[in-house]
C-alpha cells in the first residue's frame, strides 16, 4: 500500500514538473529589413525551436539561419554568405531570457497577458541584451506567444554596401511567434 502511494505521488509530482515546460519545433521568426528603396529583404523561418517554462518564466528559441526563406534567391545567398550572416560558421540565431513580470501572466487561466522578455540574443557569434514586449494568449490550456522588436545590425557585426545604400534597413524588425 505504501509503495503504491509513493509511486502515485512520484507520478503526480513528475507530471506536474514536466507540464511546466512547453516546447515547439514550429515557431516562426520573421526578419524584415525592407526599406522604401527595396521591399525584398524580408524572410520567414518556420522551423524555429522554442521553449517556455511557465513556472520559472525562462524562454528560449533557436532559429537555423539557412531556413530563412526570401522571395529572391540572390538575397537569400547574400543573407547566408560570409559577408552577412555566414551561416556555415554561425548556423543559428539563439535567444535565452525570462519573462519580466511572470506574476502578471496566468498560464493556467484563459486570457491575454502582456509583459516583456529580457534576455540575450546571439547572432553571428555576437551576443547582445534584448528587452522586448511579449503577448501571451492562453486558451483551453494552449499558450500562444508573440513578440516584435528591432535589432541594430551593426551591433552584430553585420554591415555592407546594401545597408549603407539604404537597400537594407539598419534596424530590421524581428517578429517571433510560437504555439505551445
Amino acid at each position: 500500500m505504501k509503495k503504491t502511494l509513493l509511486i502515485a505521488a512520484l507520478f503526480v509530482t513528475a507530471t506536474s514538473v514536466f507540464a511546466q515546460k512547453k516546447t515547439t519545433s514550429s515557431a516562426t521568426v520573421t526578419f524584415d529589413a525592407t526599406t522604401p528603396i527595396d521591399a525584398l529583404p524580408k524572410a520567414e523561418n518556420k522551423t524555429v525551436v522554442a521553449s517556455l517554462d511557465t513556472k520559472s518564466g525562462a524562454v528560449a528559441f533557436e532559429a537555423p539561419v539557412k531556413n530563412f526563406a526570401f522571395t529572391n534567391p540572390m538575397i537569400q545567398d547574400h543573407f547566408n554568405g560570409d559577408k552577412w550572416l555566414n551561416s556555415n560558421e554561425f548556423p543559428a540565431f539563439t535567444f535565452k531570457g525570462k519573462v519580466a513580470d511572470l506574476k502578471a501572466v496566468k498560464f493556467d487561466k484563459d486570457g491575454t497577458y502582456s509583459s516583456t522578455v529580457d534576455g540575450d540574443l546571439t547572432v553571428k557569434g555576437k551576443t547582445n541584451k534584448v528587452k522586448a514586449p511579449v503577448t501571451f494568449v492562453v486558451k483551453g490550456g494552449k499558450i500562444t506567444s508573440t513578440s516584435n522588436f528591432t535589432i541594430v545590425l551593426a551591433d552584430y557585426g553585420i554591415a555592407g554596401a546594401p545597408i549603407d545604400g539604404g537597400k537594407v534597413a539598419k534596424e530590421p524588425k524581428i517578429s517571433v511567434a510560437a504555439d505551445f
